[in-house]
């Protein structure tokens, strides 16, 4: 391992959510980033380049056929993994196996053979794996954990959870390599799988059953073709109908999307603004789900990635009253083609348009419902991704502190193997609900898990 004063990091995959992992680790005096891994050496230059900004040396730039030899040559002490989901363990077997610590973006993986694997290796080397589910961090999330672990409604006895997209972010999934389960899994395993880590972490409990249905009905040729949305191109870049087409992307635009994907193309092939409407695509849009957990509480969950509003409603129902949350990420829309984030995002990382709040409401039985005060920030998701860093990483300054004094105030937020596993589970599960009709045990398809 590394005889320097700073930790070595890998971070693996150079796309878009990756910055967040290369700027964090870049600010904090105890880790260096010191090797970059994708098929693009277009975007490994993007990150070199902020690694300059940052005063910080260039890294090793490594392709991911030879990943393992990277990580002897570096010397390599932890990994960061931002690549497509399907790829995610590719570089996390072998980081376990070199001794790194290992750090992955959410889903930890797409499938349960490859979730197996994940696991077998944590137990076989005894190494660390933390997948990041940033919402944990969010401090209303925090504050709601805390009231449910404390008794407010007494014994939780069922959940309801509805989550919206709105047409700009949900159209999003549908543009890229997200729009193909074999890379992403499908929306309950990429998207979802943020939302059921946080019932499992909020209830305190395991996923044993799960039932749904799920359907495309708004995105892809034949829904495009029924609703008067489709237009004729494949690809936003260069296509005259595509000008005008609110579900289009504009990757000429801004700045990072130009240079992450669009002077990248050379590279790989790959096209990062797909038309919507066009195939293939092999997800669904539209997703309904009762899940039920080992002590007996039942949840319904309503994933939507096609509506005017985005945010979320969340409702528990317990022996002695009742919590609610709704939180307004974005309360409608306008149509646009562009975008003007310096990070280029279309989701999560900066305030949305026309964001509104949060409100937490608990209703105890024989009594007047209950305010409860928040602390919300619309910045990147939530405030959960600085509070994430610093939890994962330390803070920037460590004579400050971190960002957050009550991180892990309502239990350690962190999410290991286990959990990553629990929250896959259900929408693998879901998966096979959407395939066979039939209700199905997360047991059966993840049983490394217990």
């Amino acid at each position: 391992m590394s005889r320097t004063p700073h930790l070595r990091a890998a971070v693996v995959g150079t796309g878009h959510r990756a910055q967040l992992f290369t700027r964090a680790l870049a600010a904090r005096p105890g880790h260096r980033v010191a090797a970059l891994c994708d098929p693009s050496p277009t975007r490994m230059a993007f990150h070199n380049r902020l690694l300059a900004e940052a005063g910080e040396p260039a890294a090793a730039q490594g392709e991911p056929e030879h990943f393992a030899r990277l990580l002897a040559e570096e010397d390599i002490d932890e990994v960061v993994v931002t690549t497509v989901d399907a790829e995610h363990d590719r570089y996390i077997v072998p980081a376990l196996q070199a001794g790194c610590r290992v750090v992955t973006e959410k889903p930890m993986t797409v499938d349960a053979d490859r979730c197996a694997r994940i696991l077998d290796t944590v137990r076989a080397t005894g190494n660390s794996l933390t997948v990041a589910f940033n919402y944990r961090f969010n401090p209303v999330h925090e504050k709601v954990r805390a009231l449910l672990a404390d008794g407010a409604i007494g014994e939780i006895l069922s959940v309801h959870f509805e989550w919206l997209l709105d047409t700009r972010h949900g159209a999003d999934y549908f543009r890229r390599w997200h729009r193909e389960k074999r890379h992403s899994g499908g929306l309950m395993v990429h998207k979802a799988s943020h939302h059921f880590d946080l019932v499992n972490w909020w209830l305190a409990d395991e996923p044993q059953e799960v039932f749904g249905y799920g359907r495309l009905g708004f995105y892809g040729p034949a829904a495009g073709e029924r609703h008067g949305l489709r237009r004729d191109y494949t690809r936003a870049h260069g296509a005259g109908q595509a000008a005008d087409d609110p579900f289009a992307l504009d990757l000429a635009s801004d700045d990072t999307l130009r240079a992450l994907y669009l002077d990248a193309e050379r590279d790989d092939g790959y096209l990062r603004d797909r038309n919507v409407f066009d195939g293939p695509v092999t997800i669904e849009d539209d997703m309904a789900l009762v899940v039920r957990h080992a002590r007996g509480a039942t949840m319904t969950y309503h994933l939507t990635a096609y509506s005017p509003w985005e945010g979320y409603r969340v409702m528990f129902n317990g022996s002695a009253g009742r919590l609610e949350l709704e939180v307004e990420e974005s309360r409608w829309q306008a149509p646009r083609t562009r975008i003007t984030s310096a990070s280029g995002a279309l989701h999560g990382d900066t305030a949305a348009d026309h964001a509104g709040g949060a409100r937490l409401t608990l209703r105890p039985l024989w009594q007047p419902p209950v305010d409860v005060p928040l602390v919300t920030d619309h910045e990147a998701h939530g405030g959960g991704d600085p509070r994430m860093l610093d939890a994962l990483f330390g803070p920037v300054d460590p004579g400050v502190g971190p960002v957050s004094e009550d991180v892990g105030a309502a239990g350690h937020p962190t999410a290991t193997e286990r959990d990553g596993a629990l929250a896959l589970g259900v929408g693998i599960a879901a998966n096979r609900c959407f395939e066979t009709g039939q209700p199905v045990r997360v047991r059966d398809l993840i049983p490394g898990a217990w």
